[in-house]
């Protein structure tokens, strides 16, 4: 078995700059005059069970990355416990580099692959994070994990993260043969494909996050609530696919936010309402993050007691009901625009998610888990992690869930949020036609029944607790 050539194996981190486990590959090629052999693995199963805009946009990232690499990119099909190990089979290599991945998921496919690199005297090494700060590093003062956000986020910004590491150099590339094309992306996946889809990969990641520090970054704490304002980020789908670490994010609110002296990789509270507000925004990602690493249920389960007893309606008419919600026609102007602009984009404004998800849970009644697989099946930024307890955030069962008791009314939302009707307008134009259908729901009826219903569902899990002990 040759020693002078290593395996890089691509997946959440579809970038060169700023990339660990491709510096510490290329270093160890290096190191014994080896070569490195770059591979991305099209796993059938995992892309049939994703969304198919997800999946589109994959295909662009994977696209940008080989021509990064100047087209040195291998790209397998299959299993990854059977895909990886027979590419190091056939190069040679001993070691195979990769980015840790946390997501339960990526956690057991890592166990399987290591096991059967192990069985041929070969080595998984992992190295990095896709987050900032790693999932597991940061505890509580008892040495818990954190299920408050507030301290979490203490924690997070006096642990710090290190600086980018820069593009490697003088890389040796090994080429080997392709099995697939990124076509195999392009068509597969569940949900409806958006008409457009943003630019792909790494290049577009770097001017998006150049033109919102120099134009949106100040305004950041004022408008990121505003769908009918560009005071928004859309860096998610590039931090979702490692198009885009973190940590660069990071080292340019820094930049932005300490004019003179040396930039610190920690808190930036201080600095400005826009680096703190948006780094906020990155440290929510990573506490998601961090929960789903610790409590893998937490994916799909209610994390609070009472989620578990919460009475929700299935049937036919609760069918009808989400039909209307998720094709927008329920009669209320800003969520039908938000799952209008989902099916039309594969995007929604966090603002409208939020609204969207509470009538969906607390005035229609459905499982929180239909509309989050709803929108994972549509989102080309969809994540587990960030969406799911987004979900349970809103539906009140999660960990940090906010008050149950907290219905967002979805009127007051579009006169507050989108006062002009910009927004409404962009994606709902009949919205100011004569016959604009009714609600198909009374907000204070509904409200009432959904507060009864978490009533109940205390009152349940409370008699449990009593029981048990």
């Amino acid at each position: 078995m040759s020693r002078s050539t290593v395996v890089v194996w691509f997946r959440r981190d579809l970038r060169v700059d700023d990339h660990p486990a491709l510096m510490a590959a290329v270093a160890e090629a290096n190191a014994v005059g080896g070569q490195v052999t770059p591979v991305f693995v099209v796993e059938p199963d995992l892309a049939a069970a994703a969304g198919v805009n997800r999946c589109r946009f994959i295909a662009g990232c994977v696209d940008a990355l080989d021509a990064e690499l100047d087209g040195h990119l291998v790209l397998r099909t299959g299993p990854a416990a059977v895909a990886v190990p027979r590419l190091a089979a056939e190069v040679g290599a001993r070691l195979v580099f990769v980015t840790s991945d946390h997501a339960p998921t990526g956690v057991r496919r890592d166990r399987a692959v290591e096991l059967a690199l192990a069985e041929a005297g070969r080595r998984l090494v992992a190295v990095g994070s896709p987050y900032a700060v790693a999932p597991g590093s940061v505890r509580t003062a008892a040495g818990r994990p954190f299920a408050v956000f507030t301290p979490f986020r203490r924690a997070w910004e006096a642990h710090g993260w290190p600086e980018p590491t820069g593009r490697p150099r003088s890389v040796r590339f090994r080429d080997a043969p392709s099995d697939v094309g990124t076509d195999a992306l392009g068509g597969v996946g569940r949900g409806t494909s958006a008409t457009v889809l943003p630019a792909a990969g790494p290049g577009p990641a770097a001017v998006l996050l150049e033109r919102f520090l120099d134009d949106a970054l100040d305004t950041y704490a004022r408008d990121r609530d505003r769908p009918d304002r560009a005071g928004t980020s859309r860096l998610s789908p590039y931090l979702r696919f490692g198009c885009l670490h973190p940590r660069q994010v990071l080292a340019g609110l820094a930049d932005r936010s300490a004019p003179t002296g040396p930039r610190a990789c920690g808190p930036l509270g201080e600095r400005g309402s826009g680096a703190a507000g948006f780094t906020t925004e990155l440290a929510w990602r990573e506490f998601y993050a961090d929960v789903l690493a610790h409590h893998p249920r937490s994916a799909w389960e209610p994390v609070v007691a009472a989620g578990r007893y919460l009475r929700v309606d299935t049937g036919p008419e609760a069918d009808r009901r989400f039909t209307a919600w998720s094709t927008g026609r329920t009669g209320f102007p800003l969520v039908d625009a938000g799952m209008r602009q989902l099916l039309a984009e594969g995007w929604v404004h966090n603002r409208v998610r939020m609204v969207a998800a509470s009538l969906l849970v607390k005035d229609l009644h459905l499982d929180w888990r239909r509309g989050a697989r709803w929108f994972l099946d549509h989102l080309f930024d969809g994540d587990v992690a960030s969406n799911n307890h987004g979900w349970q955030w809103v539906a009140g069962t999660g960990t940090d869930a906010a008050p149950f008791h907290r219905v967002f009314n979805p009127v007051l939302q579009r006169a507050r949020f989108d006062p002009d009707g910009t927004y409404v307008r962009r994606y709902v134009p009949e919205v100011d036609a004569f016959g604009y259908p009714e609600p198909i729901v009374d907000h204070a009826a509904e409200r009432a029944e959904a507060l009864a219903r978490w009533a109940e569902a205390r009152r349940a899990a409370a008699a449990e607790e009593t029981e048990r002990r």
